[in-house]
């Protein structure tokens, strides 16, 4: 089984915050998308187990409320221009 790849995952907020998350815990951007819209339609949190916040070098676990997530970008880039939205 191949390593999972580096994904740039970019969480919009209602109140116009950004975070960006550096995560390998998916094996490409369609399977991301998937599971971040099954917990966003599903109403849940998104866990995370080998994810950086920004550009922070050590990786961790991270819980990710979707709550009050209204967009959210997956790109193996990270660039304005890249990646599919939800």
């Amino acid at each position: 089984m191949p390593d999972n790849c580096v994904l740039i995952i970019r969480f919009h907020s209602l109140n116009g915050e950004d975070i960006s998350m550096i995560s390998k815990d998916f094996d490409g951007e369609q399977g991301a998308l998937e599971v971040i819209a099954r917990a966003l339609d599903e109403q849940r949190s998104l866990v995370l187990t080998r994810a950086r916040y920004d550009r922070e070098t050590e990786t961790n676990g991270v819980v990710i409320n979707l709550a009050n997530v209204v967009l959210v970008r997956v790109s193996k880039t990270d660039s304005a221009e890249a990646g599919q939205y939800l």
